[in-house]
């Protein structure tokens, strides 16, 4: 396997990888009704790609708001730590933007990737799409020293 790179990606530009792999993983894999999939906050969102050797095989977004998104990575493409870096950038970026605290919607049997990268669950269980979900919350720490 080759270098993962992650990168923000622009809507309109990336649109097509970027709606390859939503597609793949929610569409196709879960079944999420297209309607659900697309929003009108895709336009404002930052949105994340991770690339292989510069083929698109992940994707995250980043509302204004502090909620994370929409993370997907290619079947063929899991296990190899994407996921966690597409967290990480989106994590990075909302710090570099000043949001203390990031939020999103984590389908239950993810909620242990996410809780590794700080993350802890704030609700009951939800069905959003026909899955079970639960909100979780991530709130940043300030620098400890200096």
């Amino acid at each position: 396997m080759s270098e993962i790179e992650v990168r923000i990606a622009d809507w309109y530009g990336d649109n097509i990888d970027l709606r390859r792999i939503r597609e793949a993983v929610f569409i196709a894999e879960q079944s999420v009704p297209p309607e659900l999939e697309w929003d009108a906050e895709d336009v404002d969102a930052i949105h994340f790609l991770a690339l292989e050797d510069e083929y698109a095989v992940g994707t995250a977004r980043l509302l204004r708001d502090g909620h994370i998104g929409r993370v997907a990575v290619l079947r063929d493409w899991r296990g190899m730590q994407i996921g966690g870096a597409l967290m990480r950038a989106s994590i990075h970026k909302a710090e570099s933007m000043g949001l203390k605290e990031l939020k999103l919607a984590a389908q239950v049997q993810a909620v242990p990737f996410y809780e590794r990268l700080g993350f802890h669950v704030i609700s009951d269980e939800f069905l959003e799409a026909g899955i079970p979900h639960v909100e979780m919350l991530r709130v940043s720490r300030p620098e400890q020293g200096a």
